[in-house]
């Protein structure tokens, strides 16, 4: 059992879920930039593998794959990180791959290594649910918990796949496109969550656009069990280039404000 289920039910409100990318922009720096999250009170941290073509990032996490990437990371690199950070937690960890990387190692290798590491979770956006079976058998054999992707326009069948498949939580993409900071959220949030929240018991944390607290504060008084907050996070990493320390300290104001807006909002 993952720590992500018995998270959700202890919490009481919703979850302040941050992302950043793996190896970015070195490992070490990385790692400061993980455990400042952390320090900053992030109930779940999403850390993501980087790769050459990701299909869901926009351009603020497309530009940290290429810097970790550079810098060497690698799969093997990233369950570093993870055991690193899990020496100094027990917050939940969730891994964000392309499927290809999981292929390419071996499915029922990677879901192992990764349970080994620490992880709690992965998720695979460019997986499809229809072709999904080998991996969550694997996640559930190891313990892990299958986090699928919901966008604005799933159907329904498609939609009880996912949810007949998924575990830990389901993350609903706030719009459509890739991944990126937004000035604000689509109408109809409120409306989206009680759809979704009437077909499954399964938490439903929303990403995708998150720039501040006021959306943070808006997601979670329409009832969402976690936000999820990424391209605004990295952002900070790039911009403090070879200055660790201002970094984390961004990181911790930025962070704490958006897991304060949570709780407001709840």
């Amino acid at each position: 059992m993952s720590r992500i289920g018995p998270l959700f039910s202890g919490l009481g409100r919703p979850a302040c879920i941050a992302y950043l990318t793996g190896g970015d922009p070195d490992p070490a720096t990385s790692l400061a930039a993980l455990r400042s999250v952390v320090d900053a009170g992030a109930d779940i941290i999403e850390i993501g593998v980087p790769f050459t073509d990701p299909i869901a990032d926009g351009p603020t996490i497309r530009r940290a794959n290429v810097r970790a990437l550079a810098a060497g990371t690698t799969p093997a690199r990233i369950f570093d990180l993870v055991r690193a950070v899990r020496e100094g937690t027990a917050v939940p960890i969730v891994l964000m791959t392309a499927y290809n990387i999981v292929y390419v190692r071996g499915i029922d290798r990677f879901y192992g290594e990764a349970a080994a590491a620490g992880a709690d979770g992965v998720i695979i956006p460019d997986m499809p649910p229809e072709e999904s079976g080998e991996a969550v058998a694997a996640a559930r054999r190891h313990g892990l918990d299958q986090i699928f992707l919901v966008a604005p326009n799933t159907p329904d069948e498609r939609l009880d796949r996912i949810i007949d498949h998924a575990g830990g939580f389901l993350y609903l993409v706030s719009v459509q496109g890739v991944t990126g900071a937004r000035a604000g959220l689509p109408p109809g949030m409120e409306e989206r969550i009680a759809a979704l929240r009437s077909r499954t018991p399964l938490p439903i944390a929303v990403g995708f656009g998150i720039a501040g607290p006021a959306q943070v504060r808006a997601l979670a008084a329409a009832g969402a069990d976690g936000v999820i907050a990424g391209s605004a996070i990295v952002e900070i990493v790039e911009r403090h280039p070879g200055d660790s320390d201002v970094m984390c300290a961004e990181l911790k104001s930025f962070v704490a404000g958006l897991c304060g807006a949570v709780r407001e909002g709840a």
